[in-house]
């Protein structure tokens, strides 16, 4: 939630530079309040605990939230009960006509396929361009970040010669940057994909800027300038036990994968996981809805389209 604090205040133009929300006692008569509305589409083929996951990250703020699960319905989901999809996830033809203050595109396991060789892309692309003129804010991580990236920018993805695969960090390349608030000079994630993007493209594309990266492992935070599109390449929302149950499902299904990177200590993975990003997931959501917060408008249908 912002500071409320007088205009006269000598640390007003410090806390702007620092990024940390203060809005003036002139502001604060004129807000409107409502609860944020969030959709979430969710992309990967366990459901339930994708969810679980984005609960945890979005109910930890004092703001109101409503959210809204939507879904594909271009290939069947046969790991998640259909029954229970029907009672509560919407899809396209639900949403369409509604406005968000936030929508989140989880990742997907399909990131070894063209985009436009997956069996949704086009229902995909429904969504992505409903979004431009619908929502305030899209946040799109692992897959879908780079699926983002290649439709509004032509980002090309390319295989790595290894799945890349742990906990790894990063340094910041912005500093006080609303996103990233609280954050130390260097945070860790986890990392879970087969593909990784052309970085350069990236750097060279004036609409977007990149908040934080690594010198071996690239770029991993990045959003345009008034943050309407967010892109994270890897998974602040897993849980402490996700890569383990990665690893054991893909050694089982006899696919010799590697023990994922700076994840288990002395890489003994008979040894409870280090949970050492939670800290930073709470912090990303938490910024995110923040900025959600005092920029989206009050009625969602002024909103402009983010070409």
């Amino acid at each position: 939630m912002p500071v409320k604090i007088t205009n006269q205040l000598s640390a007003v133009e410090n806390l702007q530079q620092e990024g940390i929300i203060a809005i003036t006692e002139e502001r604060a008569v004129t807000q409107d309040i409502r609860p944020l509305k969030i959709l979430i589409l969710n992309l990967m083929p366990l459901k339930k605990p994708t969810e679980l996951q984005l609960l945890r990250l979005l109910g930890n703020s004092p703001l109101q939230i409503e959210v809204d699960f939507a879904r594909t319905v271009s290939r069947e989901t046969t790991h998640t009960d259909n029954s229970y999809l029907d009672k509560a996830y919407l899809e396209f033809a639900d949403v369409k006509d509604r406005y968000y203050d936030g929508f989140i595109i989880t990742g997907a396991p399909v990131e070894c396929l063209e985009f436009e060789e997956v069996e949704y892309w086009p229902e995909l692309v429904d969504y992505i361009r409903w979004s431009q003129d619908h929502v305030f804010s899209v946040l799109s991580f692992c897959w879908s970040a780079q699926a983002v990236l290649y439709y509004f920018y032509g980002v090309q993805k390319h295989t790595l010669p290894r799945k890349f695969f742990g906990i790894y960090s990063y340094g910041l390349t912005v500093k006080h940057h609303p996103l990233l608030r609280g954050f130390d000079d260097r945070y860790f994630i986890p990392q879970s994909r087969h593909t990784d993007i052309d970085h350069q493209a990236v750097d060279a594309e004036p609409d977007l800027k990149v908040l934080s990266r690594s010198v071996e492992r690239g770029i991993n935070i990045c959003c345009t300038e008034d943050m309407r599109r967010i892109f994270v390449l890897g998974h602040f929302e897993y849980d402490r036990e996700t890569l383990a149950t990665e690893y054991i499902r893909d050694k089982k299904k006899g696919m010799d994968p590697d023990l994922p990177e700076y994840y288990y200590p002395d890489n003994d993975s008979t040894e409870q996981p280090v949970f050492k990003w939670c800290s930073y997931a709470h912090l990303f959501y938490g910024n995110w809805l923040n900025m959600v917060y005092q920029e989206t408008p009050y009625n969602l249908l002024t909103l402009t389209k983010k070409e």
